[in-house]
């Protein structure tokens, strides 16, 4: 996700949600899937959300099949990364600490998470300054 895309509303994000936990679908089984959560939007609303997705380069269709199945063109992880990368530039002034700062503060966390915090935190080589 190098290229910047358009924003997303929280309808959308719902919708590339569904997409990301059930895989491609039809507009008809991506509305089925949302169920459950109570959120059923009528067809013609879900088509139009799926179009947007589209049209903002967050999902893709087969348009040979009929109904079209729509599919996520972006991961969850290349979004986030992408997303915390804009907030980092527009509120830290590019320094990732101060993000990472206000994400942990104030959180309790299980030995098991902060083990992983570690081990990531190994993996990382220094950066030269």
């Amino acid at each position: 996700m190098a290229e910047t895309k358009p924003g997303i509303s929280k309808a959308e994000m719902e919708v590339l949600q569904a997409l990301w936990e059930r895989g491609p679908g039809t507009t008809r089984e991506v509305n089925a899937h949302l169920s459950p959560r109570k959120r059923r939007w009528a067809y013609t609303t879900l088509q139009t959300l799926l179009n947007r997705l589209e049209a903002k380069g967050y999902v893709v269709s087969d348009k040979r099949i009929v109904p079209n199945v729509f599919r996520a063109s972006v991961s969850r992880e290349a979004l986030m990364k992408h997303r915390l990368r804009t907030l980092i530039e527009d509120l830290c002034e590019g320094a990732a600490l101060p993000l990472v700062a206000a994400l942990v503060k104030d959180k309790r966390f299980t030995k098991k998470e902060i083990q992983e915090f570690r081990r990531l935190l190994d993996e990382l080589q220094p950066r030269k300054d």
